[in-house]
């Protein structure tokens, strides 16, 4: 189970750092997984942000490269996104995304493979203004 919080609305140019807690999952299991961040618009298909691997890997959209950073924290079993310079581009509902496995090919694919994630939170809303 997984359940995003941070959301909240904020001025172009600040910053927020969601996190994701999780529960279910062993220590072992939970070191294993892949986790993404996805967001969606009103009007817009939904679009992934962020991910990491096991391994600690990292991808981002080109859209958020050098402002978002994700982690993950094995021993409190939390995931994060800090996102930075926020525009107002950036509000959406924001999902956090997981499942074990493995990936073939280039780890950012799994940005436009949402299917490929077992378990997603409830969103949390972010609203930047101009």
């Amino acid at each position: 189970q997984l359940e995003e919080s941070g959301g909240a609305s904020v001025q172009a140019g600040g910053s927020l750092r969601l996190s994701c807690g999780t529960s279910g999952y062993t220590d072992s299991r939970f070191s294993r997984l892949y986790v993404g961040w996805f967001r969606q618009a009103p009007g817009h298909e939904r679009e992934g942000v962020a991910c990491i691997s096991p391994d600690g890997s990292t991808c981002y959209a080109d859209s958020v490269q050098g402002r978002f950073t994700i982690s993950k924290d094995n021993a409190k079993k939390t995931l994060y996104l800090q996102m930075n310079s926020l525009k107002p581009v950036d509000t959406a509902v924001y999902y956090c995304a997981t499942f074990n496995g493995g990936v073939s090919g280039d780890l950012k694919d799994i940005l436009s493979m949402p299917e490929v994630f077992t378990y997603w939170g409830q969103g949390t809303q972010v609203t930047v203004s101009a």
